[in-house]
């Protein structure tokens, strides 16, 4: 479909279910909205995203500028929302998206996702999840909250990690010149916060055989620091060396924390259109 006439003809050709419900915790009703083609009868390649916001802010609805790229391509999308601290402190977020991926799956025939070809991807505290969501293991103890909601559905492999400068030692923002405080408030004052912290970052479990992963951010963020990418590609590297995690960091120079020009993102999508075809998922579903 030509991208002059695709927004003007993406109402005839996708259908949105919104607010569906994939887990109810402390009272609270996570939700998702889905995005499938009509005419879609098989399973399709499906991108699971995850808004920012801080783990304080931000909404699934606000996202829809940031899956329509998806949606052109022919993607089916699972918009994901998740407890804010507000309901549940850390580690809450995190506990929901793996609920969220689990639900996913679960409801893959329902929806006509194809389980093999699923990514994960956010921006900010979104990117952050999405790394968690795609790497955690089972081990980790993170997805317990899901059994009472999607019975005892092992954790999916997912397909790769689109990370939209997302945060990986959370740690690192909690104390010292990185604080951010976001992540302190997300963290509360527990009295093992340093431990929780240490459970939700992605670097405590980069290891061989993850997902591909592909990361973007502006190298004058001030938001994340740069140095959270740089850490991440340097394990995967190292993982690499070992087994094999293959991986990109798209730097924008000068760029801040997701405010990217619209020839930067063009510039992203090409390279994210390429990295996505080099790993077997399709660019352009009809």
């Amino acid at each position: 479909m030509a991208a002059d006439t695709w927004g003007v003809t993406a109402q005839s050709h996708y259908l949105v279910t919104p607010n569906v419900t994939y887990l109810v915790a402390n009272g609270y009703e996570d939700k998702v909205d889905i995005y499938q083609r009509r005419n879609a009868s098989t399973p399709q390649p499906t991108l699971m995203y995850i808004h920012g916001g801080g783990w304080a802010g931000g909404s699934k609805e606000a996202s829809q500028t940031s899956i329509m790229p998806w949606l052109e391509m022919g993607w089916t999308v699972v918009n994901v929302e998740y407890r804010l601290v507000r309901i549940s402190p850390a580690p809450a977020a995190v506990e929901d998206c793996l609920c969220a991926l689990k639900w996913t799956v679960s409801h893959a025939a329902e929806y006509h996702i194809d389980p093999s070809k699923i990514v994960v991807s956010g921006d900010s505290a979104g990117g952050h999840l999405a790394l968690m969501a795609g790497i955690t293991p089972v081990e980790a103890g993170l997805d317990r909250e899901c059994a009472s909601n999607q019975g005892d559905v092992p954790l999916p492999k997912v397909a790769a990690i689109v990370n939209w400068y997302g945060i990986t030692d959370v740690a690192d923002i909690l104390q010292g010149n990185n604080r951010k405080t976001y992540a302190v408030t997300w963290l509360g004052s527990a009295p093992n916060r340093e431990e929780i912290a240490r459970r939700v970052s992605p670097l405590t479990y980069i290891r061989p055989g993850l997902p591909p992963i592909f990361t973007v951010q502006g190298d004058a963020d001030p938001t994340v620091p740069y140095t959270h990418s740089l850490r991440l590609r340097e394990a995967l590297n190292e993982a690499l060396n070992k087994a094999g995690v293959p991986n990109e960091l798209v730097t924008i120079p000068g760029g801040k924390h997701g405010m990217f020009t619209a020839e930067e993102r063009v510039r992203i999508f090409t390279d994210l259109r390429t990295f996505l075809d080099k790993h077997g998922l399709p660019t352009e579903v009809k």
